[in-house]
């Protein structure tokens, strides 16, 4: 998405900005979670009401199951290179179901249950050796000087790209609280969440611009075979890989599960977890990899605005949301709403992104041709919006108990 349309030292500017401020958002929006002790769509509740959450909660659970489809697709690519390597046939379908099962396991276990036995156990170790060795090879793949000096081909200014890499990061912001609401203190949220994401976040983006400069693999669905093909140790990097990208699926299958109970609060949460990984696998099979990466992209602007209506109200009500009191949040806030809704509209006018059938009629608005980025615009947007209207109901209720 960033190269070769940007030169590598403006890509790695656009990654460097984009991470350190979609990683600020996701940090405090952990942290908030972390207080509150609710899941993200249920802490969407303070600022939306009750029955005003809902409306993220489809968003976000279209989109969980958006990248829940994806990561099967990525691991089962790689699965099918390794075997197309090692025993000579891909059978990826087969891989497909089989992830697609362990995604249901580690979903049933829970993210307790996830991090004391596959991250703590098996990813912290491997991981790091894996990315050492891919970054080797990317390094040493030729052509990096050239890579450095090349310009970009054009049509995406760094600030465009800045949001790009924003978008990727603030996906994780309707799911954060599911996960930090196990944290011990809101501060060990902020910075757990905040840098333990930061870091993969900005070296593993630097590192995707770099292998496809230097070793020309532009198509993310050619990466594990190109990997596949350098050998044993890379073959046992991409096993490595391979297993410990099942945690991503895992997250965003449960969290689509989580964010259904907002829904359903009377539906079991296991049996969600089976729907949403049953569904994620399904489309597995039948998608390819790059088929909707652009829809995901779009409802990942929501998230941005989103946050700000989020964050100002948690502002405005002292800096302390109570989860016993978000069990019954009343009637929808239509201004939070109308604050979150203006900011998606500035994010879009002045970035159309997603499908090509939204941005044609994007365009069709005559958006200007700025090339300053939308996040920081739609953020300020929907916060200046959502303190205004949190304001005049604080007015209203002071002017009622008066009365």
């Amino acid at each position: 998405m960033l190269v070769p349309a940007l030169s590598l030292p403006s890509a790695l500017v656009a990654i460097a900005v984009g991470c350190l401020v979609g990683n600020l958002m996701l940090a405090a929006a952990g942290a908030i979670g972390a207080q509150a002790r609710v899941p993200a769509m249920v802490l969407m509740r303070a600022p939306l009401g009750t029955r005003g959450s809902y409306v993220p909660t489809a968003v976000n659970v279209v989109q969980c199951l958006g990248w829940t489809v994806f990561e099967l697709l990525v691991i089962a690519t790689a699965a099918a290179a390794l075997s197309d390597e090692v025993l000579g046939f891909e059978a990826r379908w087969a891989w497909t179901l089989a992830f697609g099962a362990a995604t249901l396991a580690l979903g049933l276990m829970g993210p307790i249950g996830v991090v004391r036995t596959l991250v703590r156990r098996l990813a912290v170790w491997i991981v790091p050796v894996a990315i050492a060795y891919l970054a080797w090879w990317a390094l040493t793949g030729g052509g990096l000087d050239a890579a450095w000096n090349s310009p970009g081909e054009g049509g995406l200014s760094t600030w465009q790209g800045v949001d790009l890499v924003v978008g990727v990061t603030v996906s994780w912001i309707p799911l954060a609280a599911d996960y930090t609401r196990f944290a011990r203190t809101p501060r060990a949220a902020f910075w757990g969440t905040g840098l333990g994401y930061l870091v993969p976040d900005a070296l593993l983006l630097a590192l995707g611009a770099v292998v496809l400069l230097t070793r020309d693999v532009g198509d993310a669905a050619a990466l594990p075979a190109a990997i596949a093909s350098g050998g044993l140790l890379a073959l046992l990097v991409l096993l490595a890989l391979t297993i410990a990208e099942t945690d991503e699926a895992f997250a965003n299958a449960y969290s689509g599960a989580v964010s259904l109970q907002n829904l359903f609060p009377s539906v079991p949460q296991r049996s969600l977890v089976a729907l949403t990984t049953a569904v994620g696998t399904l489309g597995a099979l039948t998608l390819e990899l790059s088929s909707f990466q652009s829809f995901l992209f779009l409802l990942g602007s929501c998230f941005v605005p989103l946050f700000a209506v989020l964050l100002a109200d948690w502002l405005a009500s002292g800096c302390r949301y109570d989860g016993r009191e978000l069990l019954d949040a009343g009637p929808p806030r239509v201004g939070a709403l109308v604050a979150w809704a203006a900011g998606f509209a500035a994010y879009q006018w002045l970035s159309p992104t997603g499908p090509n059938w939204w941005v044609d009629q994007v365009q069709r608005l005559d958006p200007p041709s700025w090339q300053i980025g939308a996040t920081l615009p739609s953020f300020a947007v929907s916060f200046a919006l959502a303190l205004v209207f949190a304001a005049a109901a604080r007015f209203a209720r002071a002017g009622t108990a008066r009365a």
